[in-house]
């Protein structure tokens, strides 16, 4: 796709700039050892070239390459045989568990759609997101299926089955944080008995995924994602770890929670991708970390800053062998990654802290290398937060509200451009005509160049909150809000919080003459939203507007400071 000449001198400019930065080790192009970008490829290469390594442990269970694969084509069995097509989306609404992995690939293995849902989402969430992807079949927890029954009928959704989080595991299982029930009791025993689907072509470039993500304006939208977008990401983001796919497969600790983007990333593609070993818990516990690193020889995790503080701060930290661990990624949210946080952690491990990647929803999320720049804390030394330089095939620029380049060092609207860039928003022709421009992505984060080249993420959209690293789009929850008979009017901004980084917090307008308490809202919040989006409240007699009614946001960052 042809793109401006202002846009393609600069980039030449900054092309050049991070060549002669480009960190040792690190190699410059990707390689596809199997000639293809099908990723149901290489779950199938690896099941037979190493059929016993363990692809997922899991709490004491450990399902091999060759397992992973039939029990994805017996997934796709009983989704060819419950009348699932190519094309069809099908959502997995679990947490983290080996039958998440095993549903998604079994999806794509009938040229289907993967529509990853958070367990977290209430009803009005999970109607759209059901509605909005054409969901026809659920895969979910026996105490997420009352929600998913609860908005059925507004949905295209024919079918509902459940698995639980622990059928996969023994009575042995160990360190579960939940109880080992009888998998008799759902859905999976009879799935998993299924023929087995017979092997078709793989196209790399059909729909795949609708990863969904908010944005300025109304619910969430569905980024359109490949094949060739996922292998794409987890090959670079091998590279950013200084080796080629395949070259000594990790082993690494997923907590972050795999229907997020991120943890797709980390805790599925690239262990998948490498013929490695993801290790997967639920939620974050220090202790459970600690004793999967050393028992199964962990060598990459993804986790917040605050994760590595307390990780430190544990009991018996000192005597635990952390010497495998040698691609330690941290993501600042709360705490920001600092010299003495780094000093503390190579002092006790040997190994060096470092950031982990820069990137969107709509860019698959891994679009950066922070590897090589740690020498003399370079990388903590600038403006937070340093995100490296662009994995090889993926541009990056600084643009004025204009969209025209600006020079190396000053800030401004951080675009970019790769393989894995979504094709669009599902069903929203203005939002994608609005996000990609000349095949850019407008990312609305400010940042900036430094003189090596590196970019340095400034500061976030002002529409969108971080809670617990958590993303809140003021938009959403103002859509949410409005839902409520009660409120004639909503606006929400961030505020900030010593724990959390960001919470929203909403004023509102009510319908005259309701009597309705901001405490009431707030309970209508808990049961209708995400915990992490539900916000403070403060009515207010009326809305400070503009003469052409839009609210002015600016008054209302004011306000929430006094608070």
């Amino acid at each position: 796709m042809a793109t401006s000449p202002a846009l393609e001198a600069a980039l030449a400019e900054v092309r050049q700039l991070q060549q002669a930065n480009w960190p040792a080790g690190v190699p410059r192009a990707v390689e596809y050892p199997l000639g293809t970008q099908g990723l149901v490829d290489y779950l199938r290469h690896w099941a037979s070239a190493r059929p016993d390594t363990v692809a997922i442990a899991f709490y004491g269970c450990e399902i091999s390459y060759a397992e992973y694969d039939e029990l994805s084509d017996r997934f796709a069995g009983w989704l060819l045989a419950n009348g699932a097509v190519a094309g069809d989306r099908i959502g997995v609404n679990l947490g983290n568990c080996p039958q998440f992995h095993v549903a998604m690939l079994g999806i794509l293995k009938i040229g289907a759609v993967h529509v990853p849902i958070s367990p977290m989402l209430r009803e009005h969430e999970l109607a759209h997101e059901l509605s909005d992807a054409g969901v026809t079949i659920v895969l979910t927890q026996p105490a997420l299926a009352p929600f998913v029954e609860s908005v059925r009928e507004r949905t295209p959704v024919r079918l509902v089955a459940t698995t639980d989080l622990s059928d996969m595991l023994t009575e042995q299982a160990v360190g579960a944080p939940f109880e080992v029930t009888d998998p008799a009791a759902t859905d999976w025993r009879e799935i998993m008995e299924s023929p087995r689907a017979e092997p078709i072509p793989t196209d790399p470039d059909a729909l795949a995924a609708l990863n969904y993500t908010g944005g300025t304006t109304g619910m969430p939208k569905g980024c359109e994602h490949t094949q060739r977008h996922m292998v794409y990401t987890a090959a670079t983001a091998t590279l950013a770890m200084g080796r080629q796919v395949g070259e000594n497969p990790p082993t690494a600790l997923a907590f972050l929670p795999v229907f997020w983007i991120a943890g797709e990333d980390f805790g599925i593609l690239l262990p998948l991708v490498n013929g490695g070993t993801v290790v997967l818990i639920v939620r974050w516990d220090a202790r459970v970390v600690l004793e999967s690193i050393e028992r199964y020889r962990v060598t990459s995790m993804v986790g917040t800053v605050d994760n590595y503080v307390e990780l430190m701060g544990s009991p018996g930290f000192a005597g635990r062998d952390l010497s495998s661990l040698d691609t330690p990624m941290a993501v600042s949210f709360v705490l920001e990654l600092d010299s003495d946080t780094r000093s503390r952690w190579r002092a006790a491990t040997g190994h060096v802290l470092r950031e982990g990647s820069y990137g969107m929803t709509e860019t698959h999320t891994a679009d950066t290398i922070t590897l090589g720049f740690q020498s003399d804390d370079y990388d903590l030394s600038g403006d937070p937060v340093f995100c490296g330089l662009p994995v090889p095939g993926t541009d990056i620029l600084i643009v004025d509200p204009d969209g025209t380049p600006v020079p190396v060092g000053e800030q401004g609207q951080i675009i970019m451009r790769s393989p894995s860039i979504m094709t669009g928003y599902y069903r929203d022709t203005a939002a994608t005509a609005d996000a990609l421009r000349d095949g850019w992505l407008q990312t609305g984060d400010l940042g900036k160049f430094s003189e090596r080249g590196a970019l340095h993420y400034l500061a976030r959209n002002k529409e969108m909150i971080k809670t617990n690293g958590m993303s809140v789009f003021p938009s959403e929850v103002e859509a949410l809000l409005m839902l409520h008979p009660a409120i004639e009017a909503a606006a929400v901004v961030p505020k900030p919080d010593r724990d959390r980084g960001q919470v929203a917090f909403a004023f509102v307008q009510l319908v005259d003459g309701d009597a309705t308490t901001a405490e009431e809202l707030v309970g209508w919040a808990r049961e209708n939203m995400a915990g992490y989006k539900v916000p403070e409240i403060e009515i207010l007699d009326l809305l400070p507007m503009t003469a052409t009614g839009k609210v002015r946001k600016g008054d209302l960052f004011a306000l929430v400071e006094e608070h």
